[in-house]
């Protein structure tokens, strides 16, 4: 019997009508496909007298190609509550959305490599581990039907903050390059009997061991594969596995705990360089405080047991002799004392070890404070301040006092100061008498002899402030124009602008020569007031007396004068008032 199949492209409604037959009934090769393109595909017989009918088989669906690692999203470790030795280790990725996978695929296994690799499927994509404090190295890849996607990895890395593995709980007594002893405290003998001891140096591969012991607390490695080197800082950390029928593990995940780790050298030497970055601070006569960095460790070539500050006083001449000083090795910075005021000293560190002391840092130059520089120093800062103070201070508070205390305003410039002889005044003065002289109408007109109602020496002077009152509307008053024009002059007729001109030169004149002179040029209205109160009642009470009756006197009338007459009892009725006379 003979089978054909049919594809088509996921999501898409048109098969691929060529039939694909099978070449030995159990299996087909379509070719011609794209690898990221999902795929649909049935298979069905093909008819015989035998098998008349041949439906279509249910639909079997081909994913696309895994090109695409996927993502490492989170990192995560912490220690497992009352289990020494142990961390919780998650791990977090992602993929492309557009890839279709059926799952994930997560290796795991000691970076040092011994077995087991242990691989994990998952449907999530997160994975969480109990591990030991040793390195690790994880890889993920997701996969479908068809296909597997490259792998990302992750390093586990070496714990080795274990504070609470000191090493009074594992040592290693080195015999040779090829062979060392480890021991460690009698406890575990009771507990344990698989071990593993993993040792490495810095930036190297992990070398292991994993043994049975039972009833000793000591174990000697020899040979070794790769020989100890010299002046070289190696790591050792021993393991403990619960699982006593082997000593192999079988699974990665909580199956050994990290019981101590500890650092030996197969031999030590001196450090070949020194602290560096030397500098001081807190500089005083007799003392100072020196600070400096630490020796890299792949310059110590050994256990660095402390530094040595070397300082002599430093001369033209020479240095006289040196003064050492042993500190901590956990120690950067160190105060020295009892120093000669005013000195230079020359200072260097080195660091020791076993071995010996190793190189010293370059010198480095400080010199104390000078005795009395102190006060000297400070009177010289005080003087620069006062300084200071004298040549900034009043431009300071001039501009201060600008913007927070503004001066007196200028009376010049002020809205509510007068000038009291402004020509402008007089000349808006004539322009009003003149208009009410050419529009009023004169209804009567008495000549009398009698006493003026107001002395001759003051009228005239009070000419100007009494046409004043009129523009006031806040009391009433008299304005009073009088012009007199000579028709038998001379030299013939006089202008009626001739006589507007000497009216008002006469008004001017008159005010210039007013007894009471004003404390300035400008004044107000209630100073004005102030110093002429007298004149002004007089006169106003005198008109007021009687409105209707008012009596006008021209003194010693000449014949051929013409007489004009302005009078007004209040602002409203200005123009009911005026006569002239020929």
């Amino acid at each position: 019997m003979s089978y054909s199949a049919r594809y088509k492209a996921l999501g898409s409604l048109q098969w691929n009508e060529s039939p694909v037959i099978s070449q030995n009934k159990t299996k087909s090769r379509v070719e011609n496909l794209n690898s990221s393109v999902a795929y649909v595909l049935q298979i069905h017989c093909i008819a015989n007298t035998k098998c008349t009918q041949c439906p279509w088989s249910e639909p079997y669906t081909v994913l696309s190609e895994l090109t695409s690692q996927p993502v490492i999203v989170n990192f995560e470790e912490t220690d497992v509550p009352n289990e020494n030795g142990t961390r919780l280790v998650s791990i977090t990725w992602k993929v492309s959305a557009r890839d279709l996978h059926d799952g994930y695929n997560v290796t795991i296994g000691k970076e040092s490599g011994e077995a087991p690799i242990e691989q994990i499927n998952t449907t999530q994509p997160s994975i969480t581990l109990i591990l030991s404090y040793s390195a690790y190295r994880v890889s993920i890849r997701s996969f479908n039907n068809v296909s597997i996607s490259p792998a990302v990895s992750q390093i586990i890395p070496l714990r080795e903050d274990m504070d609470s593995m000191g090493d009074d709980k594992l040592n290693v007594t080195v015999h040779n390059n090829i062979s060392f002893k480890i021991y460690w405290t009698d406890s575990l003998r009771k507990k344990y009997v698989c071990y593993c001891a993993e040792w490495r140096e810095e930036k190297t591969k992990t070398a292991y061991k994993s043994f049975y012991l039972k009833g000793k607390n000591y174990y000697t490695f020899s040979p070794l594969k790769e020989p100890l080197k010299p002046y070289k800082r190696y790591t050792l950390s021993l393991h403990v596995r619960p699982n006593k029928d082997t000593c192999n593990m079988k699974h990665l995940n909580n199956s050994e705990r990290t019981f101590a780790s500890t650092t030996f050298y197969f031999m030590e030497g001196t450090p070949v360089s020194g602290p560096a970055n030397i500098s001081i601070y807190n500089l005083t006569q007799n003392s100072m405080v020196l600070q400096w960095s630490s020796i890299p460790e792949e310059d110590t070539r050994g256990f660095l047991l402390g530094y040595t500050i070397h300082y002599s006083e430093y001369h033209p001449w020479g240095t006289e002799s040196e003064k050492n000083i042993t500190v901590d090795p956990n120690l950067n910075k160190y105060e020295l004392n009892d120093l000669t005021s005013g000195t230079t000293y020359q200072v260097e560190i080195s660091g020791f070890t076993s071995k010996g002391t190793g190189k010293r840092s370059a010198p480095n130059y400080f010199k104390t404070t000078q005795e009395g520089s102190f006060r000297f120093t400070s009177i010289i800062v005080v003087a620069a301040v006062v300084a200071t103070v004298l040549i900034f201070g009043p431009p300071i508070i001039k501009r201060a006092k600008v913007v927070l205390w503004p001066s007196i305003p200028n009376p010049g410039k002020s809205n509510t100061m007068q000038k009291i002889d402004r020509p402008c005044e007089l000349e808006l003065l004539e322009a009003i008498n003149t208009l009410k002289a050419e529009e009023w109408e004169t209804k009567s007109l008495q000549i009398i002899e009698k006493e003026a109602v107001a002395p001759a020496t003051i009228l005239p002077a009070m000419l100007p402030l009494l046409c004043g009152l009129d523009k006031r509307g806040d009391s009433p008053g008299i304005t009073c124009n009088w012009i007199q024009t000579e028709t038998d002059d001379a030299t013939g007729e006089i202008s009626p602008n001739n006589t507007t001109d000497t009216l008002l030169e006469t008004q001017q004149t008159d005010l210039q020569s007013f007894p009471f002179p004003f404390p300035s040029g400008y004044t107000t209205m209630e100073m004005f007031q102030q110093v002429m109160p007298q004149s002004i009642t007089a006169i106003t009470q005198d008109m007021e007396s009687d409105p209707e009756d008012t009596d006008l006197t021209v003194f010693n009338p000449k014949p051929g004068l013409e007489y004009v007459r302005q009078f007004s009892t209040s602002p409203a009725s200005d123009s009911d008032h005026l006569s002239t006379i020929l």
